[in-house]
This record gives structure tokens, sequence and C-alpha cells, in this order.
């Protein structure tokens, strides 16, 4: 039960970080996570500019990869006192997993793809903003790469707290 409200927390904290972030300037504040397509349209109709984007997408991208490679660790080993390579990254896992399906579905399917509120003026005609390819590789992180992520990290720990 544990793990699964802390993947929880780390999904809520992911989710926060879009509301925050498309409650300032509309989905254009968080346009670094469309397309480049959708980037090159937004700043042609004068949305946004080049250095708005890479200095958003560093920010934001610094706030989500903490919670995911330093949050996730720190729940595992502070707060639950998990020891030992296996228990740590299947632990990791779990958590990620929740956080990674919380995304791919929740965020990605329903809230971006299924409502309104990711539509940018002018740039309907570029939907889905999620296509295929990057859907594909998106659930590949979420399955493949992230574990093997946390499985480093899990080593890394198993080694250092011997």
């Amino acid at each position: 039960m544990i793990l699964f409200m802390e993947g929880i927390l780390i999904s809520f904290i992911l989710l926060i970080t879009c509301v925050i972030g498309i409650s300032q300037r509309g989905p254009v504040g968080m346009v670094y996570f469309y397309e480049k397509e959708v980037q090159e349209r937004c700043i042609e109709l004068g949305l946004t500019d080049r250095e708005t984007i890479k200095r958003d997408m560093r920010i934001v991208g610094a706030l989500i990869n903490l919670s995911i490679f330093a949050g996730i660790p720190l729940l595992v080993y502070a707060v639950n006192g998990t020891r030992g390579f296996l228990s740590a990254f299947k632990e990791m896992c779990i958590i990620e997993l929740i956080a990674g399906l919380f995304d791919r579905l929740f965020i990605d399917w329903y809230w971006v793809e299924h409502s309104n509120a990711w539509r940018i003026e002018g740039t309907e005609d570029l939907k889905p903003y999620i296509p295929k390819k990057t859907l594909i590789v998106k659930w590949a992180a979420t399955l493949i790469v992230f574990p093997l992520v946390m499985a480093v990290i899990a080593f890394v720990m198993d080694r250092v707290l011997r």
C-alpha cells in the first residue's frame, strides 16, 4: 500500500507541475512538451519564442527529473528504509510504473488528446499533439528505459550502503 501511495505522490507532483505550467500562459506555457512543428507554429504566431521555450523546458525538466530520479530513490531508501539491490529495484519500479501509467494514460491520452485543456489556438491542424511515434517512445521509456535507470540507481546505492 505504501508503494501505491508513493506512486500517487510522484503522479501528483507531475500533475501539479503541469497544472501550474498551463495556468500561467495556457498550454503555450508548456509548448516544449509538444512536437517541434507545434513549437514552430507557436513562434510564428507570436505566442512565444525559442528562448522562453528553452528556459521553461530547463525549469520544468529539472523538476520532473528530480521527482523521478531523486524523489523515487529518496522515498525507497530514506522513507521506506529499503536495502538490497532487488528490493530497492522492485520498489522503485513499482513507484515509477504507477507514475508512468498516470502520465501515459491520464495526462497524455486523456488530458492532452481528449480534452481541450492543451489545445493551442492556430495549431489544431497539427493534431494529434502526441503522434504515434512519440507515443511509442514514451511507452518504451516508461516500460524499459526508466526501469533500467532504476536498476543502475539500485546497483549504485547497494554498493554505497554496504
